[in-house]
């Protein structure tokens, strides 16, 4: 199993059927793929699709896993430029806990 697709399975079961985020959030890997959380709708749908988002997170495979296993501290990545947020960071702020673990 891919590295994007172990990601994405960890991230539909935290999110379940509602999350509570209420918007659109795309994780931006680059190269290696994407994930759509879904959550303006319930239920909340992941996938690996494209698609315009209330909140967009850049960051590298490598550290998301970081972040997840709290070796990177989400403050310190984003001030070294390790995670981008575009959009609200309100919605990025309550997506950390959804990627703990």
């Amino acid at each position: 199993m891919s590295d994007l697709a172990a990601i994405t399975q960890k991230i539909t079961a935290a999110v379940g059927e509602n999350s509570g985020l209420g918007k659109i959030v795309k994780l931006d890997f680059g190269d290696d793929g994407k994930i759509l959380i879904n959550a303006a709708n319930v239920p909340n749908v992941v996938s690996n699709e494209d698609g315009p988002a209330d909140t967009t997170v850049v960051v590298s495979i490598d550290n998301l896993k970081a972040l997840a296993q709290g070796q990177l501290d989400p403050m310190m990545a984003f001030m070294q430029g390790k995670l981008k947020i575009m959009g609200d960071m309100g919605i990025a702020q309550k997506l950390v806990p959804l990627l703990k673990g």
